[in-house]
């Protein structure tokens, strides 16, 4: 009713008229003049009403309540809820161990890493299936079988129309994008047989490709073959960090130094989400033989009594065995 600045005036005068009224009382003056003094009290109590408004506490904004409401209703603010955003490629690459490649020994395919293609999901099918109707468009067959369906290539770039068969199901292929000889010679080895055949069926390690381009990439890590199609490295470099890091493998130094390079075209390239397949149960020290040759150096084990071991040299032996740890 009466802006800020006049409110405040009119209650101070008010206060002093009701003073100087009540002073008025007290000195118990005639008729005429106590008529006057009220007629002071009653300007001092409406100056005082209307400028009290100057002291009480400020409105609250207007909230609509809707038509006729009679309440305020505050809605509170909903919780925020903390978003799991990917590691950075850039630093999961930086906290993997750079290491020189552990020798083949040992290595076959179906002893090592299970029969391809393992039904790891239980689901009913086989992964190469659950591959191709991830990665293809246009399928067609049953719950499982892929019969038929078109590729867009991520490696070469190319459109390819896949059709089961004796001599058309090579035209693609699921390609390892850690080759698993490759995550032999770089810490598979102390994998146990569940988690190597994890890693062999890991969506995450896993794309529907061109199949010339994926045989000529055989077992080749980032320092020896990247993909054709440069947009698409820093994506693969992605998934093989991940991997990597899902199954406690390490690089090589030339591995990492091309991994780097890629990554500096894309600075914030984010890890893929990892499956409940890319978490891998804990390594298990293996039971080793005093003695023994081994690789890589710096790996660790038990004897069968659970004496600690290290796999290293010694200043009296150049290859690497298993000796009590220090």
């Amino acid at each position: 009713m009466f802006s800020g600045s006049i409110a405040p005036f009119l209650a101070v005068v008010g206060l002093l008229a009701v003073l100087w009224g009540l002073a008025l009382l007290m000195r118990g003056t005639g008729r005429r003049a106590r008529r006057g003094t009220i007629a002071v009290l009653a300007v001092g109590g409406a100056g005082m009403l209307l400028g009290g408004t100057a002291f009480a506490a400020p409105a609250l904004p207007a909230v609509d309540g809707g038509a006729g409401s009679a309440s305020l209703s505050v809605a509170a603010a909903p919780t925020p809820k903390p978003t799991a955003s990917a590691p950075s490629a850039s630093a999961a690459l930086d906290a993997l161990a750079v290491k020189g490649r552990a020798p083949m020994t040992g290595y076959q395919r179906v002893e090592r890493f299970g029969k391809a293609w393992a039904d790891v999901d239980r689901n009913g099918c086989d992964t190469r299936d659950d591959v191709l109707r991830r990665d293809l468009t246009q399928v067609t067959g049953g719950s499982c079988k892929v019969r038929s369906g078109v590729l867009h290539d991520p490696y070469t770039g190319t459109t390819i129309h896949f059709v089961r068969g004796e001599r058309t199901s090579e035209a693609v292929q699921i390609d390892h994008v850690v080759p698993l000889a490759d995550a032999w010679r770089t810490g598979a080895q102390r994998l146990t047989k569940t988690q190597r055949t994890a890693l062999a069926n890991d969506p995450v390690n896993l794309f529907a490709v061109d199949g010339p381009t994926n045989t000529r990439k055989s077992d080749g890590d980032a320092a020896t073959w990247l993909p054709p199609v440069k947009s698409f490295r820093c994506t693969y470099v992605a998934h093989q960090i991940a991997v990597k890091r899902a199954y406690s493998l390490w690089v090589t130094k030339a591995e990492k130094a091309a991994m780097q390079r890629v990554l500096a075209r894309c600075p914030d390239q984010r890890l893929p989400v990892a499956t409940a397949s890319s978490t891998p149960a804990p390594l298990k020290a293996a039971v080793v033989h005093p003695g023994a040759l081994c690789a890589p150096a710096g790996a660790t084990g038990r004897t069968a009594a659970g004496t600690a071991m290290t796999c290293r040299t010694s200043a009296t032996d150049e290859r690497a065995r298993w000796r009590r740890a220090a």
